[in-house]
């Protein structure tokens, strides 16, 4: 998922559960215009900070512990991370989202869809 600096939700991609979300963060941030981009320590690969560059922005992403040199990051930038928890919290509000009441993907991706213009219209 992709938000917004005030925690709204941009983009879902929706991905199986074993899957790893990074592989997909060059789609979500496809298309999207920003200062910085934020992102925890499972995103720390070169490929996707070249992209992020490339698109205009800074990469606000923690080393991972497994990096030989280690790429300095704004940690005061880095605190405001916690804004894509909230918005995940907001969406888990809805009992079908947080139960996964649904067994298809893409009913569940259409209820995720429905929750996030509800918060988009708060």
């Amino acid at each position: 998922m992709a938000t917004d600096a005030l925690g709204r939700p941009l983009r879902f991609i929706l991905t199986a559960g074993q899957k790893g979300d990074a592989p997909q963060a060059e789609a979500l941030l496809d298309g999207l215009k920003a200062s910085h981009v934020l992102a925890d320590k499972a995103y720390d690969s070169n490929a996707l900070r070249t992209f992020i560059a490339d698109m205009g922005a800074q990469a606000v992403i923690p080393c991972n512990p497994t990096r030989k040199r280690l790429i300095p990051y704004d940690f005061t930038i880095y605190k405001a991370r916690n804004v894509i928890e909230r918005c995940v919290k907001k969406l888990k509000q809805f009992r079908r989202i947080a139960t996964r009441f649904d067994r298809k993907a893409i009913q569940f991706l259409s209820f995720i869809q429905i929750a996030a213009a509800m918060i988009w219209m708060r």
